[in-house]
């Protein structure tokens, strides 16, 4: 082949080269609110899920809480199995450039054949001549033109699905961290109903021991004396329940920073975890940065490159092919110019009849495109109906909040004036039995209240993808 001749076929591979089919990717369209409602000031922005979230937990300034997240970090086994198949991934998409460049191997080896001679009767023997060996080394070099763009967009589907990978295990990331603080601020503030429930419990063993001593002067009735006891009763019953719920979610964080229930313990604090403040005026656009949004987009992004993999089956395959080396019947002489031997040159193949199975390859790859982008827009709308939900949740719980807080003092005023009528006798126990009542069923409500929102605020950091930082507020 002359000189010309080479340069052509290599300006022209080049030329071709630059051709892929199959549609080049586009966001697909989704509906999207310009602002949030129930949340003024809030806008859309463009994608940011590559942001860094910070250590969102920390906004609740609880040092053993943030000691326990470090832990889930570095031992909790389902981050652990996202993490390797996420490295599974990376690997494949980092496999696939190999295949845009030559790819030269070298084989070295012996060979001993023979043929045989005689009848073929069966009754005679069968006897074996001109055994020969063969010693070959030998060079083959291939490279497959990637003419159509198979090979590239075999490798854009890899590195998006890598990126779906790693979305996926940011998701699953937040996901455990999120489950691990909401397990801790419910077990604070259930620290702090054992300890209501504990007051609750010696104030109604006093209680029960001075209608018995004003039952026994005949001051009051049997009956006084039994209703006191069945209050006491509840409340010891109430406190044993939440014994038991507090070990449910103590043993849950075990298995969430990979250890077992029975070498985990956490100790009981006087203290709940403040309530982060939730800017005024954030922008939408951080529900971009939720990893499942990712993950969702970047699904759809290896499904339209695949559009493109099973189109190119449509087009012929030119590969260039070179090999060369030595081969010897002898060992001593294997390795001289006259044992020798070199090819080079192209090959073009081209499927000709396949039974319409590459036309149904393109539907089914078309078919999974259409598919991941309804999974993608469905978990748009998800996740601004979740921070919608949890927005919304805030708020009225702020706002009941206010109003408990009124009717505990209320309540607490109440029995204090009714304890003293009774033990005047201007009033039967009963009364005082039904403002206890209503005391502790307050304050227990304030608490549930008060936990309710705690869980609510992670439920929104966790919607909004892990926080607000790194993103400037809008005036």
């Amino acid at each position: 082949m002359s000189t010309s001749a080479k340069l052509g076929v290599v300006s022209l591979s080049v030329l071709l080269s630059a051709c892929m089919v199959g549609p080049d990717y586009h966001r697909p369209q989704s509906a999207v609110p310009a602002a949030f409602k129930h949340q003024e000031g809030w806008s859309v922005a463009a994608p940011a899920d590559e942001v860094p979230k910070g250590q969102w937990w920390m906004r609740y300034g609880d040092t053993a809480l943030n000691q326990l997240v470090a832990r889930l970090n570095d031992s909790n086994q389902t981050v652990a199995q996202y993490e390797a198949q996420y490295r599974q991934a990376f690997a494949l998409a980092q496999g696939a450039r190999g295949a845009l460049w030559p790819q030269l191997n070298a084989t070295v080896g012996k060979t001993r054949a023979g043929q045989g001679t005689g009848s073929s009767n069966s009754s005679q023997a069968v006897q074996i001549s001109g055994i020969r060996t063969t010693y070959n080394a030998a060079l083959n070099a291939s490279w497959e033109l990637d003419i159509w763009g198979k090979l590239r967009r075999t490798l854009e589907a890899n590195r998006a699905s890598a990126d779906a990978s790693f979305a996926t295990l940011a998701a699953m990331r937040l996901s455990m961290q999120s489950e691990l603080v909401q397990n801790y601020l419910q077990i604070r503030v259930m620290d702090q109903q054992k300890r209501l429930l504990q007051e609750t419990v010696d104030t109604y063993r006093r209680v029960v021991q001075l209608t018995q001593s004003q039952y026994k002067r005949g001051v009051v009735a049997s009956a006084d004396v039994a209703a006191a006891t069945t209050q006491l009763k509840n409340a010891e019953a109430d406190l044993v329940d939440l014994v038991w719920q507090r070990a449910q979610l103590e043993n849950a964080i075990a298995v969430l920073i990979g250890v077992p229930p029975a070498d985990y313990s956490l100790a009981e604090s006087d203290a709940v975890p403040q309530l982060p403040a939730i800017p005024a005026s954030v922008p939408s656009q951080l529900l971009e940065r939720r990893p499942d949004v990712a993950s969702a987009e970047r699904s759809v992004m290896a499904a339209n490159a695949n559009i493109g993999v099973a189109k190119s089956a449509y087009y012929p395959s030119l590969s260039l092919s070179a090999s060369g080396g030595y081969r010897s019947s002898t060992f001593n002489d294997w390795m001289t110019l006259p044992n020798r031997y070199w090819s080079v040159g192209p090959q073009l193949a081209m499927t000709l009849f396949d039974g319409l199975q590459n036309k149904y390859n393109v539907v089914q790859s078309e078919a999974s495109y259409d598919a991941a982008v309804a999974s993608y827009r469905q978990t748009v709308l998800t996740a601004f109906k979740e921070v919608e939900d949890y927005l919304v949740a805030l708020h009225t719980l702020g706002e009941e909040s206010a109003l408990r807080e009124e009717s505990v003092a209320a309540a607490r005023k109440a029995l204090k004036q009714y304890t003293n009528q009774y033990r005047v006798g201007l009033i039967g126990f009963l009364d005082v039995v039904t403002a206890q009542t209503t005391a502790l069923s307050s304050e227990r409500t304030l608490l549930t209240l008060q936990q309710s929102r705690l869980i609510n605020s992670v439920q929104l950091i966790a919607a909004l993808g892990g926080g607000w930082e790194g993103l400037p507020e809008q005036e």
